[in-house]
């Protein structure tokens, strides 16, 4: 498919985090984008802002009439259902009817491309080093799973010879991906509901590994059973983050690369797994020629993505974070950053599970990662793509929970519960729609201090 013949570009799904990536990347460049979603949010919100014409009714009718016509793209998300009649509507008359990760495929083919794969970690990571690139002044289009702070947006530069893109294991979407350079920062069990077990996963991720031709290449977290070079904090690696301390609530330290000793590197985003997202960066940054000087000026400013750490308040009696962590090992990491931060005072957590089958298939391990916070508030189970599974539901995880300290709260009782607290750090914390409650929270709780 030559994407230089198509003037129209309709999304199925427009206003998922991937989705609207590739469509403000499309308006960029000049197509036609328009498209539907099942619920409108703050970032539907922002592609209509840019002129992108959204509607969020299933209605044949609201499709403009300009995309019927041949040289239309339809681009759908795995999330759409396949009695979806709009996309029907396309199916039946023969359009070109593609899933983002095909069309991510066709743009970055013929690009130099790095992928950044992993359970955890993939949009820090490839943030970090689209900023890095894009600060450095390589002509680069990097392709986000997050909203990245410097940019508002999840879409870094439109360059034409570079792309940076997130290497998605979901629907064994990375598969469709040509990388140059590539990274694999975990291979934690997830998606067990399209991989039925962890051997299909870690078969997944070799495969995706096995498309990067030069192992030199190919950067894995130190401790993954894959041929590639090694990163790793604090251990013996080929780059390795040294001297670590913190300093104004930064990290500073040192990394040993193959050729050189880098020194008084400074990151601004807590915990070890972001420091570890940091190092895989710069050692792909510094593997394609990047200069030294401009990855650690790019390191130092990089302020983050929206909902992975993110801070909403930050005072001296009152702390307020937001993550989107929805698996225990993001959990874990989410606890370890508050506690090294703030190792004396009381954490209050809300969480929201993502999936039926997620909450199921992980249910110690959210139970004990949930278990560490001081208090803890569920909230019920965000469906998402899929239907209710018997006897999976929130007070399954609740009773789990080891810390008596927790509770189950209806969202419209979630805010008046959170001012109840003594807590000083609140930390909301899930990948479903508790993201569209953290303005409310945040507002709330201003008003209390």
């Amino acid at each position: 498919m030559n994407l230089n013949q198509i003037h129209n570009v309709y999304f199925i799904g427009i206003g998922g985090i991937g989705m609207s990536a590739l469509a403000r990347y499309f308006k960029a460049i000049g197509k036609n984008v328009s498209g539907y979603d099942k619920t409108e949010t703050e970032l539907t919100q922002e592609l209509a802002s840019i002129g992108i014409d959204i509607h969020f009714e299933d209605a044949i009718a609201l499709i403009p009439k300009d995309y019927f016509i041949e040289n239309t793209l339809v681009i759908i998300t795995p999330a759409v259902p396949k009695t979806h009649s709009e996309w029907n509507f396309f199916l039946e008359r023969g359009f070109e009817i593609k899933k983002r990760a095909e069309v991510l495929g066709i743009i970055t083919k013929d690009t130099f491309c790095f992928a950044v794969a992993g359970t955890h970690g993939k949009t820090t990571t490839s943030s970090i080093l689209g900023h890095i690139l894009y600060e450095s002044g390589a002509d680069v289009t990097a392709f986000l799973g997050g909203i990245v702070e410097n940019y508002n947006s999840n879409l870094i530069g439109t360059g034409k010879t570079v792309t940076v893109v997130e290497a998605d294991e979901f629907d064994r979407s990375f598969l469709h991906l040509h990388p140059n350079i590539a990274c694999i920062t975990s291979m934690d069990a997830d998606h067990l509901d399209i991989y039925g077990d962890s051997a299909s996963i870690e078969a997944s991720f070799v495969e995706f590994a096995n498309k990067v031709e030069d192992k030199n290449n190919l950067f894995i977290t130190k401790g993954l059973p894959l041929e590639g070079i090694s990163v790793a904090v604090n251990e013996e690696a080929e780059y390795s983050a040294f001297n670590v301390r913190i300093e104004n609530s930064a990290y500073v330290f040192d990394v040993q690369t193959p050729t050189e000793t880098i020194t008084d590197l400074k990151f601004n985003l807590p915990g070890k797994h972001n420091l570890t997202n940091a190092l895989i960066a710069l050692a792909m940054a510094n593997t394609y020629g990047t200069p030294t000087d401009h990855i650690a000026k790019a390191l130092f400013t990089f302020k983050g993505v929206k909902r992975r750490f993110s801070y909403q308040i930050k005072e001296e009696n009152l702390v307020y974070i937001d993550d989107y962590a929805h698996h225990p090992t993001e959990i874990n990491a989410v606890n370890q950053a508050v506690r090294e931060l703030y190792p004396n005072e009381k954490v209050l957590a809300i969480f929201q599970p993502h999936l039926f089958s997620r909450t199921r298939d992980f249910i110690d391990g959210f139970a004990e990662s949930l278990s560490q916070f001081d208090d803890v508030i569920l909230l019920d189970i965000y469906p998402a793509r899929e239907l209710p599974i018997e006897g999976v539901n929130s007070n399954w995880l609740l009773e789990k929970i080891t810390n008596n300290n927790k509770k189950l709260v209806a969202k419209d009782e979630l805010i008046s519960v959170i001012l109840n607290s003594d807590a000083k750090v609140v930390v909301t914390i899930g990948a479903g729609d508790i993201g569209e409650l953290v303005k409310p929270i945040k507002q709330a709780l201003n008003e209390k201090v």
